[in-house]
């Protein structure tokens, strides 16, 4: 059977606090956030097909989101810019919940997916990703077992 996986890394528990936490003391509040950013995917089956979607608001996906095919994996890169940095600069940022900067989600894809069976479309500021006919492929053969 084939399955669309989300990407997988080692579990990372000091990582992981820090991202939920936010910085380590309460005199470094005001610093900004480790750049970069994971936005929330959700993957759904829609007959044989998997569709992913990526929460994206305020970024500029014309510009500065890409969608890749490449070796068995379908990937999704790009930036948030901040394009208030210079007059938040002046006028004094007091708090900063949005991250900015670079991102990458991976999703494993079979073999038989092509390029073609790949589409994408933004709306709301979700990137839906449609992978026809991930879940459409030959149906497991049972094999006999001699004695």
């Amino acid at each position: 059977m084939s399955t669309l996986t989300l990407w997988h890394r080692p579990f990372d528990t000091d990582r992981w606090v820090r991202d939920f936490f936010g910085p380590a003391t309460a005199n470094d509040w005001r610093t900004p956030p480790v750049s970069g950013f994971r936005p929330a995917a959700e993957i759904t089956k829609d007959g044989d097909d998997a569709v992913v979607r990526l929460e994206l608001p305020g970024i500029d996906v014309d510009n500065d989101v890409t969608v890749e095919l490449d070796g068995g994996r379908l990937v999704v890169h790009g930036e948030r810019r901040d394009h208030h940095a210079d007059t938040d600069a002046q006028a004094g940022r007091t708090l900063r919940e949005v991250r900015y900067g670079a991102f990458r989600r991976s999703f494993a894809v079979p073999a038989h997916v092509t390029g073609e069976a790949v589409s994408a479309s933004y709306d709301a500021g979700v990137l839906t990703v449609r992978v026809a006919g991930v879940y459409a492929g030959p149906q497991p053969q049972r094999i006999a077992i001699s004695r």
